[in-house]
């Protein structure tokens, strides 16, 4: 597996691999009006101007992809997807490993996810992400914010 930086012009299989791996989120939270499952190609396209978007590319498939951007000394970490029947298996993790390589330089990292989303609050503090604040959207749902600081 490689991970490389994405081009604009991966954003369309991006998009369809992120409405993919959404789907186990919207069913968690019976909801499937989650902005990652109503984004459309040209949000996506908009986001790689200012976002960095890594892509994880396994036998000339694209099976997993993440987005981020710094601000005042802070990586913010957004929509780490996987190709489902291959989440398990590590490629979140190099994902994110890249990430935090390519901002090396920032002193802070910082990702959400729901609450609900135990899978992932548990990959991120193996990661070394540590909760610091909940902030609750609506009565189904609130969201987990982590940072892992240097």
């Amino acid at each position: 597996m490689i991970i490389v930086r994405a081009l604009i012009e991966d954003a369309a299989n991006i998009l369809e691999l992120q409405k993919l791996a959404y789907r186990s989120e919207a069913a968690i939270y019976n909801d499937v009006s989650i902005p990652p499952l109503l984004q459309t190609l040209d949000d996506l396209k908009k986001e790689f101007a200012t976002k960095a978007v890594s892509k994880a590319i396994l036998n000339e498939q694209l099976v997993g992809s993440v987005r981020a951007w710094e601000q005042s000394g802070t990586c913010y970490i957004e929509r780490l997807i996987v190709q489902p029947e291959l989440q398990g298996h590590g490629i979140g993790s190099k994902l994110m490993h890249e990430i935090e390589i390519c901002y090396s330089k920032t002193r802070r990292f910082e990702l959400f996810t729901g609450h609900k989303s135990e899978r992932n609050i548990n990959l991120y503090r193996k990661l070394g992400y540590q909760i610091f604040k909940h902030q609750r959207i609506n009565d189904n749902l609130s969201l987990t914010y982590m940072e892992k600081l240097k």
